[in-house]
Formats: structure tokens, sequence, C-alpha cells
């Protein structure tokens, strides 16, 4: 599918990390020759090498790259908010004072609905159109692709933008909030099955007795494969942890706006930042071997962990 600049206009991204890279390499894939821009705020790092590292991120994606927010914003119609979840909100504070009115802007981070009601808010009073984004699998492999859902009042303008670009997005209907209250009940199971299985391969490893324990859950839930699933589970954590942990705050509050105790999801938090802190890369240890991954992050957790 080929798309053409007048079609989709000027799109920005405020953050430039996994999912924003992720999409703008689909694009290209499919033919996408209007101008991007992107800010990220690593690129006001104190710290040299990150700041090169986000201009040299910038520079493989082809991507125009800017120094200041509101250069990347300057003339976008679309504006995708793709950063952590813990600084959707000063993202939105900052892009109300820069956005041009009408403007589309497409929350896709991983918030509670209470945070995206107040990020419409703020921005709508700017002028511009919010739109509660939710990403709903991984970007990789599918990129652009990716499944997405929409919700609230310019749900309409926003699919419509989305099919121009090729992505696979649907409507949850409903006000703001909406998408992402089933992303984030979503993450209750997803990245809380994380969660329990550091906890359960860990404390396996360490009495000895993991690979018994998971072939006994093989044969209580058959097909399942939790040796793979281990392995899978360990390494996500491992690369995406610190993210994920930020994540699922997002969802403790989400939980806790429900009326009920998000102690789960909070308990999750504390696995997924304990060992996306530890920057372990899964790849050179061996991102298949669950054994091998446990023992990495048993060497290195704390000793109160030990």
């Amino acid at each position: 599918m080929a798309m053409r600049a007048q079609e989709v206009g000027k799109l920005a991204f405020i953050g430039f990390g996994e999912a924003a890279s992720a999409f703008l390499g689909g694009w290209r894939r499919a033919g996408l020759t209007g101008g991007v821009a992107a800010y990220d705020i690593k690129t006001g790092s104190a710290d040299a090498a990150e700041r090169g590292r986000k201009w040299a991120d910038y520079a493989a994606a082809g991507v125009a790259g800017a120094e200041r927010l509101e250069q990347a914003l300057a003339g976008a119609s679309i504006v995708f908010s793709l950063v952590t979840a813990d600084q959707a909100l000063a993202a939105a504070r900052a892009a109300a004072e820069r956005i041009a009115p009408g403007t589309l802007y497409l929350d896709g981070n991983s918030c509670a609905p209470g945070t995206k009601r107040e990020e419409a808010r703020i921005l709508e009073e700017a002028g511009a159109r919010y739109v509660d984004l939710a990403v709903m699998a991984p970007v990789h492999p599918r990129l652009h692709r990716t499944p997405l859902l929409v919700s609230g009042p310019h749900a309409a303008a926003a699919l419509a933008a989305l099919a121009e670009l090729d992505m696979d997005a649907g409507e949850a209907p409903g006000p703001v909030g909406t998408a992402s209250s089933i992303k984030m009940i979503r993450s209750v199971m997803m990245k809380g099955l994380e969660a329990l299985f550091l906890e359960s391969v860990l404390a396996g490893r360490r009495a000895g007795v993991d690979g018994v324990v998971l072939d006994s859950l093989d044969v209580t839930f058959p097909g399942f494969g939790f040796k793979e699933r281990a392995a899978y589970m360990q390494e996500r954590v491992m690369t995406h942890g610190v993210r994920r942990a930020a994540e699922m705050r997002e969802v403790a509050r989400t939980v806790d706006e429900l009326g009920l105790d998000g102690g789960m999801a909070r308990a999750a938090v504390a696995w997924q930042q304990r060992v996306g802190a530890l920057g372990l890369d899964a790849g050179a240890i061996g991102r298949d071997d669950y054994g091998a991954l446990a023992d990495a992050i048993l060497a290195r957790l704390d000793p109160k962990d030990r």
C-alpha cells in the first residue's frame, strides 16, 4: 500500500523507542513518503553517550529528530505519544503548550484510564483532538500492523487516519479510558504471568527442583510448554522490566480506581523493576535457555534477595 505525503500529512512522535521505530519501519516498507519528526527527552540528556545513541536512532530510522518538542510538533497533523507510562502526563502537558488546534493526539502509552482522562482534559483545552490509543500486542514482528484499539469522541477520525497509515486499528466504543481499561486489565494477566514465572522459576532453581516443577506443570496444563515459556518470560522482563514496572503501576491504579485492591499488580511491579534494573543482556546469555537466564538473574540479585 503506497501512501503519499498529502494523504497523511506530517507525523510527529513524542518518544522514540521500540514502538515508534517499529511503526516507522513498517510504514517505510509499506511506502509511506510523508514527513516524520520525532522528539525524545533523551536528546536533552546530560549523558553525552545517551544523546548520541538517540541521534543515531533517528538517523538509522530516517526520521527528522528534534532538539526541542516544539520543533517536532510544528506542522504536524497527527502526533503519536509513545513514552514510558510515568512520563505520559508530563508529555501531554508539554505538548498542550505547543500543539496546533485540531491536531490528532494519539496517546499510545500504557496508562490508567484516570491518567488518560486527565491528559484528554489538558489537550482538549488546548484545542487538540485527544484519542485514547491502546497497543494490544508486542510491536515485533508486526510493526505498524500491530493490533490497536482507540476510544473517545475522536475515535472515528483516528480510525480514518490510522487506515491511511495501513495500521490495524479497531474501536473500543466508549469514552476516553475505554481502550486503556482493556489494555490495563489484560496486563494484570500478561505482565503478572511474567512475575509469577520469575518467582516460581527462581525459587525452583535455588531449591534445585525447577525442572521437576516445570515438568509437573506441563502435565497439569498439557501443551503450554512451561520451560519454553519460562525462557520467554524471563527474557521479556530482563529486556523490558523497567518499562513494564511503570506500566504495572498504572495497572494497579486502574484496579484501585475500580474499587478493588491492585495488590497483584503491585507485586508484579516489584519483580519487573528488580529484574529489569539488573541490565542483563538476555541475548548474550541465551534467550532460549531458561536455566541460564535464571542463573544470571540469581547471580545479580541484591543480597537481601538471596
